[in-house]
């Protein structure tokens, strides 16, 4: 395997690497006028129609770095498309990140006068099947769907010219490695190989051994840079104070994604968020494709200002302005640390990244942290009221009755002292109204509306956090107890209802 030096040229614009003045167009029109690292490193081999093995951080232009060959090369080599037969392939782990290359690749193939279909789990098949008879040039695909479209006939990759695969090491992690390697071996030697990765490990290397031919290998930035970006916190926590504390920080203005191991956790979790007044969705392996849709429009949109997620199902997601990761229960090793954080901090934006962590959690955050290369700040705290959570996550807190989902009145607003640091780079929080008065300065970021480009929030009356966290309580229990429904603050860990 050979290595190109990622530093040797670095251009100025995308005309420097040989990018056609019509792809550079739609970039310019979106706002992209200069190449990211990932970008500048990996696109003049792979416009030359080189096998290669890029590394980038998550949020680091991966997307285009491979799209914009496979469109300028597609459209140089002019052939004709035929009925079930793709011109080329990519692959990706997740539903989710199928559809978002997707959204950025149309623009790109309309100029260039090509066709997309994407091709996953969880819809019917028939809108998938009729897309490839009538032929199309690029299909963006997960692996099981794929092959379970082969096995049926409807498609046939003997006429692939260019594969990509994003997120390898997210494919090596989830055991889609037999997979992958069975649609590879579908594709002609002769085609064209980028794999893009987060990370190096022994499960892209089998790919790489087996699959590229001599291929050149960029890596933009160390293994540390996403997380040295960020401001990383512990807070050791008492088990009963976990769900007011996330409380507090979810209810501060921008959007936030909680990560939890489990998704009956996830569930339990978004329900607990809900009933305490913050507009919170879901997205777990559990949820339909229909669901999971309609769960992320509204956290883009803003009508939903926090996400709590799975590994899994989070992985690859794209959501500007996260300014706050919290895991509520801590990954497991360091790589989901890693995946995990990259929801904030994107494209060089800053991010804060906290970790819950009980007394029973110590010695394993330590050593996921050390594993991980960070040194984060250590912070116990006893309860919501805590200073810290106001540095943390600054700004009013607002609160919505019955969280998602309700009619919006006038907003109450809590004031407070806090450090002049906005969130969501002051974007405003849908649903605005007056601020609430209060002693003391104003948090920063005070009267500012929930970032969702000016979406009104659902919502009913809202209200004033009391006690020890709204309606979640001292205990962490869910406000709904009399409905049979409710969660303890241990059920989003533990995945029991």
């Amino acid at each position: 395997m050979s290595s190109a030096p990622s530093s040797a040229r670095t251009p100025l614009t995308f005309a420097d690497l040989g990018v056609a003045s019509s792809l550079a167009g739609v970039l310019a029109e979106r706002g992209i006028t200069t190449p990211t690292p990932i970008q500048a490193a990996t696109l003049a081999d792979s416009l030359a129609g080189r096998d290669l093995l890029g590394r980038g951080r998550t949020g680091s232009g991966k997307t285009y770095a491979f799209l914009l060959p496979l469109v300028a090369r597609l459209s140089e080599s002019a052939r004709p498309r035929r009925a079930g037969r793709p011109r080329a392939l990519v692959l990706a782990p997740t539903r989710e990140l199928v559809g978002q290359i997707d959204q950025a690749l149309i623009p790109l193939a309309a100029t260039a006068g090509l066709t997309t279909r994407t091709v996953f789990g969880g819809v019917g098949q028939h809108p998938q099947v009729q897309g490839l008879r009538r032929g199309v040039d690029i299909v963006l695909a997960c692996p099981g769907r794929l092959e379970d479209l082969i096995q049926q006939g409807h498609c046939d990759l003997g006429d692939v010219e260019i594969t990509v695969l994003d997120e390898a090491d997210h494919m090596a992690d989830l055991g889609f490695l037999p997979a992958v390697r069975r649609l590879l071996a579908a594709t002609p030697k002769s085609g064209q190989r980028l794999l893009f990765s987060a990370t190096l490990d022994k499960g892209v290397n089998v790919l790489v051994k087996q699959f590229l031919q001599q291929p050149v290998t960029h890596e933009a930035d160390s293994a540390q840079t996403p997380v040295a970006a960020m401001d990383h916190h512990v807070l050791h926590v008492a088990r009963e104070h976990r769900v007011p504390v996330l409380v507090d920080l979810t209810s501060a203005p921008g959007r936030t994604v909680v990560f939890t191991r489990t998704k009956h956790g996830a569930k339990a979790l978004a329900r607990q968020l809900n009933r305490s007044g913050v507009p919170t969705v879901e997205l777990h392996g559990n949820l339909s494709q229909g669901a999971r849709t309609r769960n992320m429009d509204a956290f883009h949109e803003g009508r939903a200002s926090t996400l709590v997620a799975t590994d899994i199902a989070a992985r690859g997601i794209h959501v500007d302005d996260v300014t706050l990761v919290v895991h509520a229960d801590p990954p497991a090793e360091h790589k989901a640390y890693l995946h995990r954080s990259g929801r904030t901090a994107r494209a060089g934006a800053a991010g804060t990244v906290v970790t819950l962590m009980t007394q029973e959690q110590v010695r394993d955050v330590r050593d996921l942290t050390r594993a991980a290369g960070i040194e984060p700040t250590i912070t116990r705290i006893d309860g919501p009221r805590h200073p810290v959570l106001v540095e943390l996550a600054p700004g009013e807190r607002v609160l919505v009755a019955g969280g998602l989902g309700v009619t919006a009145e006038e907003p109450e607003r809590r004031s407070g002292g806090g450090r002049n640091r906005g969130r969501s780079g002051g974007q405003p929080r849908s649903g605005g109204g007056q601020p609430r008065s209060g002693g003391g300065q104003p948090r920063s970021g005070g009267g500012q509306s929930r970032s969702g480009g000016g979406q009104s929030r659902s919502g009913g009356n809202r209200r004033r956090r009391g006690g020890q966290g709204a309606s979640a309580g001292s205990s962490g229990s869910s406000s709904s107890s009399s409905t049979g429904r409710s969660h303890t603050a241990a059920s989003f860990s533990s995945g029991r209802r």
